[in-house]
């Protein structure tokens, strides 16, 4: 269906026309008043403002008492100390063919405490399979859960 099918331009129409949240109706209101030129009384009316808080609203905004309607995100990956400090010695202990528990095990054990979960992300973003080493000291094959760990990391990896 194209952007401008009838159907289309009343569904985005609306999303003008009828604010979803209280920040978003704030902006609509206070454009209809400055862009758009509309009274005040027939603004506050259409946006569900008395008169007297469409006129604070006004009055906040011209003297930057607003929060930033469109706030800037900062880009980038976000830092997580924990997992950062813990980085090279869980890839020394994966290497070492130690499982995600043993190496969770072995970090609370020196003070870092690490659940499963978050040895298991830092393994992944590495590129590292976190896959239990058990297979490879003798027992009779991967269980159910480090199938599952092969799987989840070969989706990873794709």
């Amino acid at each position: 269906m194209p952007i401008s099918s009838p159907y289309r331009l009343t569904e985005c129409r609306h999303f003008f026309a009828a604010p979803a949240t209280a920040r978003q109706r704030q902006y609509e209101a206070l454009r209809a008043f400055y862009m758009d030129g509309l009274p005040s009384s027939e603004v506050a009316r259409r946006f569900g403002y008395s008169a007297g808080a469409f006129r604070v609203l006004c009055h906040a905004f011209r003297h930057r008492a607003l929060p930033e309607f469109f706030a800037a995100t900062r880009p980038g990956r976000r830092e997580q100390p924990k997992k950062s400090r813990a980085h090279d010695q869980i890839v020394a202990l994966r290497k070492r063919n130690y499982s995600v528990y043993e190496i969770s095990q072995t970090l609370k054990e020196q003070g870092m405490a690490l659940s499963a979960t978050a040895v298991r992300e830092v393994l992944r973003r590495r590129g590292l399979c976190a896959l239990a080493a058990s297979a490879r000291r003798g027992a009779s094959g991967p269980d159910r859960s480090q199938r599952a760990s092969r799987r989840q990391c070969r989706r990873v990896r794709a």
